[in-house]
């Protein structure tokens, strides 16, 4: 019994494969697109989108057209082509506007070009052209089923440009030797990067780093006397009061942060150096 049944599996899987084999040499458009449509509901989605790779431009203009151009596009997308899909989505939803699927193509379209998205690290010029598709799917179709989708894929690539963006600003910090201008880099960094997102998530970190950033440069700061340096005569005063100023901001925003020791501790170091600093001048 056990030898029968594996003949009778072993003659279908050559029986389908030379009639598949059959079908792709076959000039029989119609006997393509059936054993396609057979193929792509086995979920055989390579085979069945060779077969409609062959027979997409002989159905242009035919009314089973618009059926065989969203399954050749969505096997495609099955077979993680998103490149290849995106394209022949939005070829859908331009030839066939009227569809019943048209928005289902539409999505799926647009989360190709989501899944294609690198990660933060890498240049983030394809996440910036999905949410751009993104946004103009919602705004075609506020009332869809899948505008709650595609809002969620919007923030997670928002998000993912956020991240791009704090760890830009962090590398400031990270690379600054000790010298101002790399301090007042990164300090410029954090600013621009809490200015564009002013939710983010990464706000309480980004503003302990500036914080960082601002004591450092404070602490670190020598008076300049020079003559020519006239102008910076009290540069290291105005570098701690600043640094004061945003500790206390920090406290008020993230009064239960996980930084609120190493901030306290920057305050009295700020507080004494800057004590010093006046005494020395009254002096």
């Amino acid at each position: 019994m056990r030898n029968f049944f594996y003949i009778v599996i072993v003659f279908t899987f050559f029986t389908s494969c030379s009639e598949y084999q059959k079908a792709l040499k076959s000039e029989e458009i119609a006997t393509k697109f059936k054993l396609g449509e057979e193929l792509y509901n086995a979920g055989k989605y390579a085979k069945a989108n060779k077969l409609f790779a062959q027979i997409v431009p002989e159905y242009r203009g035919k009314p089973q057209a618009e059926k065989l151009m969203f399954l050749y596009s969505n096997s495609l997308y099955k077979m993680k082509d998103y490149y290849t899909a995106g394209y022949q989505f939005e070829r859908f939803v331009s030839s066939y506007p009227n569809s019943e699927k048209v928005e289902e193509a539409a999505f799926l379209a647009v989360k190709s070009y989501y899944i294609l998205s690198p990660v933060y690290s890498k240049d983030q010029t394809e996440t910036i052209s999905a949410i751009e598709k993104l946004q103009e799917f919602i705004n075609l179709y506020p009332e869809s089923k899948y505008a709650s989708d595609a809002n969620k894929l919007v923030q997670e690539l928002d998000l993912k440009l956020q991240r791009k963006a704090f760890e830009i600003a962090k590398q400031y910090k990270l690379i600054a030797p000790g010298y101002s201008k790399d301090f007042n880099a990164a300090i410029k960094s954090f600013d621009n990067f809490l200015f564009d997102y002013p939710g983010t998530p990464f706000r309480e970190e980004a503003m302990f780093l500036k914080l960082d950033s601002m004591y450092q440069l404070a602490i670190n700061s020598r008076e300049y006397t020079n003559s020519v340096q006239e102008g910076f005569k009290h540069i290291r005063k105005e570098r701690l009061v600043n640094a004061l100023d945003y500790s206390e901001t920090f406290k008020k925003s993230y009064a239960n942060s996980e930084h609120i020791e190493t901030v306290n501790a920057m305050i009295v170091e700020l507080d004494e150096a800057l004590k010093n600093y006046n005494s020395t001048k009254v002096n």
